[in-house]
């Protein structure tokens, strides 16, 4: 039998309409200025090494700008990682770009005010060192890895910068100790699983899939980075507060943690530009930033846990300008 729904009179179907019209304004509004014309131009935005994260989420968040600023042309250049993008953000030849927090600090102690040209968009996830070697190895601690043939990642990398300290902490000389090998996730997993290196470091968001490739074809075991080690990253100082120990999810990469997490240690990505950028271009980013999340997390698995509310921890970056704006108009 049929339900017969009562009748809706005409002053309170239009009020609802009403209402339903203000909450969807609201929602546009958020997610794109009504009225406001979109930036346009060209930008040039520095990623990171082929089969990285950094690339992967660089291609996506291009794809995302494409539909809310068609005018804007995009230019994205492979790097090393991220010692490399925060150089080329400050000498002018990339105007956005993503970099580890420790890798900004690092830079600001090399060159001393050099970094004040430098502003935050959005904190975006977390890398997690990752030091792999072949199921079968007797590495089973950072220690182990002496007179071992390690990569540690692009001269100009944010990996490098952690694999360096890392090594130190457990007492090896990442010049005298080991046969170090400048190989990045692009080339790494490959030469592993070819018996050319014992061992390779990556930092970056999880899952990556250059490591996802690997674990199918060849395999890997985890090599952990325990607390003590994290405890004396913080004591010499040097970035150590960017530093915190966590474990890699067992659900990382399921074919080889078979159930166990990983002692690890972790760092924050920032999306960072300059202070003299265009604060209306950059608000339009940040929007862009957050509002794909989902789109781009879908894909990405580590940008699912950008957020709004710890984006504008940009540490050790102030806010840019357009950033603050963006934050602000959003702000309940």
């Amino acid at each position: 039998m049929s339900k017969v729904f009562p009748r809706v009179s005409r002053r309170r179907a239009l009020q609802s309409a009403a209402a339903g019209a203000v909450v969807l304004g609201l929602l546009l509004w958020w997610l794109l200025p009504l009225g406001e014309k979109p930036p346009s131009g060209t930008i040039v935005f520095s990623t990171g090494t082929s089969r990285g994260v950094y690339e992967e989420y660089g291609q996506r968040l291009r794809n995302e700008m494409a539909k809310d600023m068609p005018g804007l042309k995009v230019k994205l250049l492979n790097s090393a990682g991220s010692q490399q993008n925060v150089q080329r953000v400050v000498d002018g030849h990339a105007d956005f770009t993503i970099a580890a927090a420790d890798a900004v600090g690092t830079y600001e102690r090399r060159h001393p005010g050099s970094s004040g040209r430098l502003r935050g968009v959005a904190r975006l996830y977390d890398d997690y060192v990752q030091l792999i070697v072949p199921r079968d190895s007797d590495v089973d601690s950072v220690a182990d890895l002496r007179h071992k043939r390690v990569a540690t990642g692009l001269p100009d990398s944010g990996v490098r910068l952690i694999a360096d300290r890392v090594l130190r902490a457990a007492g090896i000389d990442p010049h005298k100790d080991i046969t170090p090998v400048s190989d990045g996730i692009d080339v790494g997993p490959s030469r592993l699983a070819q018996g050319k290196i014992d061992a390779f470091f990556w930092s970056g968001g999880l899952p990556t899939k250059g490591l996802e490739g690997l674990a199918r074809k060849a395999g890997f075991k985890f090599v952990p980075i325990d607390g003590d080690l994290v405890a004396k990253l913080h004591a010499a100082g040097e970035a150590g507060r960017y530093y915190r120990a966590t474990n890699i999810p067992e659900s990382a990469y399921a074919r080889v943690q078979h159930g166990s997490t990983v002692a690890t240690i972790a760092v924050s990505n920032v999306l960072m530009t300059r202070a003299d950028m265009d604060p209306r271009l950059t608000e339009w980013v940040t929007r862009t930033v957050i509002k794909s999340r989902d789109d781009i997390g879908a894909h990405v698995h580590s940008a699912q846990l950008v957020d709004l509310r710890t984006a504008i921890y940009t540490d050790p970056l102030p806010l840019q300008e357009g950033a603050r704006r963006y934050y602000q108009s959003v702000k309940p």
